[in-house]
């Protein structure tokens, strides 16, 4: 896989020559945009309205609108002269416990590969970070930024996910609701007992994305001429009755082979037993 970044992750005096290739992609169907008229392929050339004319990328520089329409050009080696020390090496600024980082920072994900002169200092590094449990935090400019970065220590070797800066992550002004509802002892046994019915070890293989095979199956149909069977949707409405809809889930999913169904045991359950014992 070829290297996304080259350069060293350095810790105190270590230098640790290494290289990083995207760990994930997107997998997805992709549709081309035809005219429909003819069904050609639609192109998107560079057009220059000054010139009335397309334009080859060779002729293009990058440019920073500071006015309407006016410009201030940068060439390649003005853009490369004013890169950070995080450009060609990343300093593990310090190092932290993963579980204090909201996975809500992350963003993409890469492999940390060591060229052949940092093979034991990477070992080092990894086996280190694996014992102690601590991740590293770092800097790297790439693709025209620096990004804040988490290196930590998988069984197989280094990853390093970029990350974001806290002014990129977006407030949701209704997210949640500041009107906290009262939520009844007997509901939340119920939610919990579905949580512990449905809890299960994390195996990402048992998941796949079922859009994708359909739209796989439109396209062999289509391509041998076949119709394909609409998918159905379960008609969904708002909850009314909150402790039997918890109810009925966790009697579905006892049903399934999962724990067995624990009573729940509100306020006025209690009240009952303290009555009944005194009388």
């Amino acid at each position: 896989m070829p290297a996304t970044w080259t350069g060293y992750i350095s810790f105190g005096l270590v230098s640790v020559p290494i290289s990083l290739s995207p760990a994930a992609r997107s997998e997805r169907i992709s549709f081309n945009q035809l005219h429909s008229v003819c069904h050609t392929r639609l192109k998107h050339p560079l057009f220059c309205p000054q010139c009335n004319r397309n334009v080859e990328w060779s002729e293009i520089e990058k440019g920073y609108e500071y006015e309407k329409d006016q410009y201030i050009l940068f060439t390649p080696q003005e853009l490369k002269a004013i890169e950070p020390a995080s450009a060609e090496a990343m300093e593990i600024l310090e190092f932290v416990k993963l579980g204090e980082i909201d996975p809500l920072y992350f963003d993409a994900s890469y492999y940390v590969a060591p060229q052949d002169a940092g093979v034991h200092a990477y070992h080092l590094l990894l086996n280190s970070m694996r014992e102690s449990g601590y991740a590293g935090i770092a800097k790297v400019t790439m693709h025209n930024r620096e990004y804040i970065v988490i290196i930590r220590a998988r069984e197989t070797g280094l990853v390093l996910h970029t990350m974001f800066y806290p002014n990129e992550i977006r407030e949701a002004k209704e997210f949640g609701n500041k009107d906290k509802a009262e939520v009844r002892e007997q509901e939340k046994t119920l939610a919990l007992q579905l949580i512990k019915n449905l809890a299960a070890s994390f195996e990402p293989e048992k998941y796949h994305d079922t859009y994708q095979e359909a739209l796989q199956s439109l396209i062999d149909a289509k391509t041998h001429g076949r119709t394909v069977t609409p998918a159905q949707h379960k008609k969904r409405a708002p909850v009314i009755d909150l402790v039997a809809a918890l109810k009925q889930s966790v009697q579905q999913q006892s049903g399934r082979g999962n724990k067995p169904l624990l009573r729940a045991v509100g306020k006025n359950d209690e009240a009952r037993k303290k009555r009944s014992k005194a009388g």
